[in-house]
C-alpha cells in the first residue's frame, strides 16, 4: 500500500479545529467526542479522499466519548492524527489500539492539566491582574486575556506536535517527567505567595476593643497584634473560610455566615 503523508494544512487544521472547537458540542453519551471528531475531519478527508467506507470507519471510531482538559489534550489529538496516518498508510495498527490509547491518556493529561491550567496557573494570573484593576485599569483583564491566551497557544501547540511527531513514548514522558512537577509546585508557590500579599492588602479586619488604663487607653489593635503579626485579623479571617471551604461548605453559607457576624460584631463595636 502506498505510504501516506498528510500535508501541513491538514495537521493545522486538527489543531485549529481542536484548539477553538473542543467544547463547543457537549452531551452526556460522548462529552468531548464530537469536539474531537471534528478535529479529525481535514485529517480524515485528506487520508480517505476516494475511500467512504475508510471514512466512515475513521469517524464512527472518533465518535466515542472523550473528555479531558483541552489545552492537555492537545497532544492526544496529535497523536491520534499520527496513528490514523499510520493506519492509512498500511501499517500494522489496530483501531482498538488506537482507541485505548486515546482514552487511556485521558486521565493522566486531565490531572496535569487541570492542576497546571485551571488549578494555578488560571488563578494566579486571576490574582495579579484583578490587583492592576481595582483602581478601574483597563489594563488588567486586557493582559490577564492576553497572557493566558499565549500561555494555552504555546503550551497547546507544541504539545500537538509533540505528539505528531514523537508520538505515545514521548507523551508518556512528558507526563511522568518530574519537570511537570517542579513547574506546579513552583507555580503553586508563586500563586500562595501572590495570594498572601492580596489578603493583607485587600482584606480589611481590625479590633477596635480599647483597654482603659489611667489616663490612656490601650489599643489591642495598633499595640497588641499590629506588634505581634500585622495584618493578623485578615489572616485569619482568610484561614477560616479556607478551613470552611475544607469541610464543604457552600460559599453562600460561609458569606451568610460573615455578614451575620460582622453585623453584630460592629454593633457591638469589637470590629
Amino acid at each position: 500500500m502506498e505510504k501516506k503523508k498528510l500535508s501541513k494544512k491538514a495537521v493545522f487544521g486538527a489543531y485549529i479545529r481542536w484548539l477553538f472547537l473542543n467544547q463547543s458540542n457537549y452531551s452526556y453519551e460522548r462529552y468531548m467526542g464530537t469536539g474531537f471528531l471534528h478535529a479529525m475531519n481535514p485529517v480524515v478527508k485528506e487520508l480517505y479522499k476516494d475511500d467512504a467506507e475508510g471514512r466512515k470507519e475513521v469517524m464512527k471510531r472518533h465518535s466515542g466519548f472523550f473528555n479531558c482538559e483541552p489545552c492537555l489534550a492537545s497532544p492526544i489529538v496529535g497523536l491520534t492524527v499520527a496513528m490514523e496516518e499510520q493506519k492509512a498508510s498500511g501499517e500494522a495498527l489496530d483501531e482498538d489500539a488506537i482507541t485505548s490509547i486515546k482514552t487511556g491518556l485521558m486521565g493522566p493529561a486531565s490531572g496535569i492539566g487541570d492542576t497546571l491550567i485551571q488549578g494555578v496557573i488560571v488563578p494566579l494570573l486571576l490574582a495579579m491582574c484583578i490587583d492592576f484593576s481595582a483602581d478601574g485599569n483597563i489594563a488588567g483583564p486586557v493582559l490577564y486575556c492576553l497572557v493566558i491566551t499565549g500561555i494555552i497557544l504555546v503550551i497547546s501547540y507544541f504539545g500537538f506536535m509533540m505528539g505528531y511527531r514523537k508520538g505515545s513514548d514521548a507523551l508518556m514522558d512528558m507526563l511522568e517527567s518530574g519537570v511537570i512537577n517542579k513547574v506546579i509546585s513552583g507555580a503553586g508557590i508563586m500563586g500562595c505567595v501572590v495570594l498572601g500579599a492580596l489578603v493583607a492588602k485587600y482584606v480589611g479586619l481590625s479590633c477596635k476593643i480599647g483597654i482603659p488604663y489611667g489616663e490612656e487607653v490601650f489599643s489591642i489593635q495598633t499595640q497588641l497584634f499590629d506588634v505581634l503579626l500585622p495584618k493578623m485579623l485578615p489572616l485569619a479571617l482568610t484561614m477560616g473560610v479556607m478551613k470552611l471551604l475544607d469541610k464543604g461548605k457552600k460559599p453562600m453559607y460561609i458569606m451568610l455566615v460573615m455578614v451575620a457576624a460582622g453585623t453584630v460584631l460592629g454593633l457591638l463595636g469589637i470590629i
